[in-house]
């Protein structure tokens, strides 16, 4: 198989589920060396309570044909984070891809909830998690990525930016996060850009991540079978999706004309020509603004 990022080095903050783990596992499929970082190892468990690892992460990422290293870190710590890019740095003297795909704010948020009645502590916590992190760890990474040219930094998000820019995203703190994330990219964007790299914001679709799986009761062989409840799941891609887009971006020479835009895994998808694990290409951003936004009947014919 063609690994056209052999000899590269990425670090994939906040890959021990959902986004992060698939976009690891495809970056060491295309034979990169993925350092992946989170705070659920096979010894401690995060406040999510879940059995997924950063080990189990950095496994899957080796049998992918790369070489996956799980490195227990909290990124709302600087010192840790610091000494995380040191070991790269020590370990491997590059780092060619890094993505922000930190987040842990799922349970924190409460939907439709306005900021005067949503819970203080959980909203402040959920803006540390998913915008404070993604500014410490780009703070000690990018040193080390601009040592060479053509480094990557992937902003990791949900929703496009034309698509959060007219639509409320959830409840306040949510949407702020979210949208933050969108103008983070853009501003490293215009300091990365004259300095030899490329950063982008990149938003998957209806992603069926491990949480949202056991939400609806299903597993991933059987998913189909939560359409019955919700319809506009039919339009939903695994995590290996945005993860084929990462790479795809990654071993594209000419990925600086993404410099400071907000891109989707459904709209990467026409231009790189991968597909989903079942060969399909879900365009689920496309899919929601022109048919369950507009109130049409589930139909993905022509979305994926």
């Amino acid at each position: 198989m063609s690994q056209p990022l052999k000899g590269k080095v990425a670090l994939v903050a906040g890959a021990t589920r959902g986004a992060g783990r698939g976009i690891a596992v495809e970056l060491g499929a295309a034979g990169a060396t993925v350092y992946v970082t989170g705070r659920s190892t096979r010894a401690r468990r995060s406040e999510y309570d879940r059995p997924e690892t950063i080990e189990d992460t950095a496994d899957l990422v080796t049998e992918a044909g790369g070489h996956g290293i799980a490195v227990p870190t909290d990124h709302l710590d600087p010192a840790q984070v610091g000494a995380l890019v040191e070991r790269i740095a020590a370990e491997q003297d590059r780092l060619d891809v890094l993505v922000n795909d930190v987040w842990g704010g799922e349970q924190l948020f409460a939907w439709d909830s306005p900021v005067w009645e949503h819970d203080l502590d959980n909203g402040l916590r959920l803006l540390r998690l998913g915008v404070e992190t993604h500014a410490i760890t780009s703070h000690h990474a990018l040193p080390l990525l601009l040592r060479r040219p053509g480094g990557l930094v992937v902003e990791m998000t949900d929703g496009t930016a034309e698509y959060n820019g007219a639509n409320y995203r959830n409840s306040f703190f949510y949407d702020l996060a979210k949208t933050s994330v969108l103008r983070m990219a853009f501003a490293l964007g215009h300091e990365l850009g004259p300095r030899g790299a490329t950063a982008v914001a990149l938003t998957p679709g209806w992603l069926r991540s491990e949480m949202m799986l056991d939400g609806f009761g299903v597993r991933e062989d059987n998913w189909r079978e939560a359409t019955a409840r919700v319809p506009h799941f039919a339009i939903s891609e695994t995590p290996r999706y945005v993860g084929r887009a990462v790479a795809a971006l990654a071993a594209d020479p000419d990925v600086a004309r993404w410099n400071g835009t907000s891109l989707s895994s459904g709209g990467l998808a026409q231009v790189y020509g991968f597909t989903d694990l079942d060969g399909s290409r879900p365009d689920a951003w496309r899919y929601i603004v022109e048919v369950e936004d507009a109130d049409k009947p589930a139909d993905t014919t022509g979305y994926r």
